[in-house]
């Protein structure tokens, strides 16, 4: 009987921790709907292609993937863009904390006539956790990263976390 006891003990702690571990593909498949098709961390190799962060401006000056554009999410402007990029052809990949945002501000680039438009996958959190690097606002390397809220920062696991 203690055997049947501490196993459904260790059982029941062992499913409870697993369960309470952050599933990104399912958050991303009930909050997206897959309007712009995802690019993952590693495809991103910067030649030819223009990454932009639809982040709020005080999560951009935390830190950001090295030669990202600033667009913001609430700010965004479509001619903001387009003065930065004015070739409609070039790819864009646009990330936000995971991936949610980044998807409805691809949605209104491609509106705006842009052609070859990315939404980074897991955002900023996913390029960190796979050990990517991001900087700050002056160029330099950090492990700091604004993970936006405490329900939304569950996702980032490498990095030291801003609020």
């Amino acid at each position: 009987m203690k055997k049947l006891v501490l196993f459904l003990s260790v059982y029941s702690l062992l499913t409870s921790s697993c369960s309470a571990q952050p599933d990104l593909d399912k958050t991303l498949k009930r909050l997206n709907d897959g309007s712009v098709p995802y690019i993952n961390v590693e495809q991103v190799t910067g030649e030819d292609m223009v990454i932009l962060d639809a982040r709020q401006e005080e999560e951009y000056r935390v830190s950001r993937i090295p030669g990202a554009i600033w667009i913001g999410y609430k700010e965004f402007e479509k001619d903001k863009v387009l003065d930065a990029v004015p070739d409609k052809d070039t790819s864009l990949v646009v990330y936000c904390s995971i991936g949610v945002r980044s998807e409805k501000i691809g949605e209104k680039l491609k509106e705006a006539g842009f052609t070859d438009v990315y939404n980074l996958y897991g955002g900023i959190f996913e390029w960190k956790n796979r050990g990517k690097t991001v900087v700050d606002q002056q160029g330099e390397p950090t492990e700091k990263v604004h993970a936006y809220s405490r329900y939304w920062g569950r996702f980032l696991k490498n990095a030291q976390k801003v609020y």
